[in-house]
């Protein structure tokens, strides 16, 4: 016979569980006819006056039934014994389509809109920060001898490309002394090791390099190493409108919405993501952002093996299938990192 809180547990997960099938409020008749319980229906009424006194659930009208509140969600999702996992068939379809990505631009947009599809939520990618990112190459290309373009590899995939005009003439013994030094400074460290480096070059520079090299290594530190964790992809937004009424007040969709378009807000929600395989979840007020208090939001790092590259995730109402938005956000992100640490 289990405990009185396992059964209260378990009457807390039937009305989590029905409310995010039918959007409903949940009476006890309808939780002994739908769930083998095991009880009778006043003790699971009683169970409901003590899980309602204690928070985890609430009377939206006088004579309704139940809903969860944040923090029936939030033990809901503490006491998740097991996340169903993906059928081989996902698995490879998942894989399949994010290896058929042709960079690391078309991989995060391919994984963002895949994560989109399989939760019917807003899904979000960080590009790969600053601390983890490693050069993996840097190639200088002389388009003429007063122009250069910069092409800078790192192992996460990302290819960025940028052009200096030198404000004057360099020759090729010269542009083989540049590429060295480059090279030298920037191949096979972390970014933000690369950018410290680059930013030295010009004093040591001969004479005749210094001034092409405070161009090239201003620009390599501005437009290249700074802050590309800033940038972001977003998927699915259009999914929130099919929800609108789960945002809890009038007018909550449009601030939900407002709220997505500040780069800032979805970089904090992502901060909190943990490391690749642990799925961090943040309900309702626990995003600690006014305009998302309706919101929860599923995150999880991505990378490859000792490396945490970057955090993505999904946002939607917190009337969402948890078990099955962890495990899909889990999948999407773990085969990501491993497409990564194959190119």
């Amino acid at each position: 016979m289990p405990s009185t809180e396992q059964r209260r547990l378990e009457v807390l997960r039937a009305i989590v569980a029905d409310y995010i099938a039918t959007k409903e409020p949940i009476g006890s008749k309808t939780l002994v006819d739908r769930h083998n319980l095991g009880v009778s229906s006043a003790t699971v009424r009683n169970d409901m006056a003590v899980l309602e006194a204690e928070g985890y659930i609430a009377q939206p009208h006088t004579s309704s039934g139940r809903i969860p509140t944040d923090k029936g969600y939030r033990q809901f999702v503490d006491h998740i014994a097991e996340v169903k996992p993906l059928s081989p068939a996902e698995r490879r379809a998942i894989m399949d389509f994010l290896d058929g990505g042709v960079d690391l631009d078309d991989v995060l947009r391919r994984g963002v809109r895949l994560l989109a599809q399989l939760t019917r939520q807003v899904a979000m990618v960080q590009y790969p920060t600053v601390t983890a990112s490693t050069v993996r190459h840097i190639e200088v290309v002389a388009l003429n001898p007063a122009r250069l373009l910069l092409v800078v590899i790192t192992d996460s995939g990302r290819v960025d490309q940028r052009l200096v005009d030198l404000g004057g003439l360099i020759d090729d013994d010269d542009l083989t002394v540049l590429r060295a030094m480059l090279g030298k400074a920037m191949d096979g460290k972390r970014l933000s090791v690369a950018s410290a480096a680059v930013a030295e070059l010009p004093e040591h520079a001969p004479g005749p390099l210094r001034d092409v090299l405070v161009r090239v290594s201003t620009m390599l530190v501005e437009t290249l190493v700074e802050h590309p964790e800033e940038r972001l992809v977003l998927g699915g937004t259009a999914n929130l409108t099919r929800n609108a009424n789960d945002f809890g007040f009038p007018g909550s969709l449009r601030a939900v919405l407002e709220a997505l378009e500040e780069q800032v807000i979805v970089l904090k929600l992502l901060a909190a993501a943990g490391h690749p395989g642990m799925v961090t979840v943040q309900i309702g007020e626990e995003t600690q952002v006014e305009q998302m208090r309706g919101t929860s939001m599923v995150s999880t790092g991505y990378g490859m093996p000792g490396t945490v590259l970057g955090a993505m995730g999904v946002l939607g109402p917190t009337r969402m299938d948890y078990p099955g938005t962890i495990a899909s956000v889990a999948a999407v992100a773990r085969y990501i990192g491993e497409v990564l640490a194959e190119r």
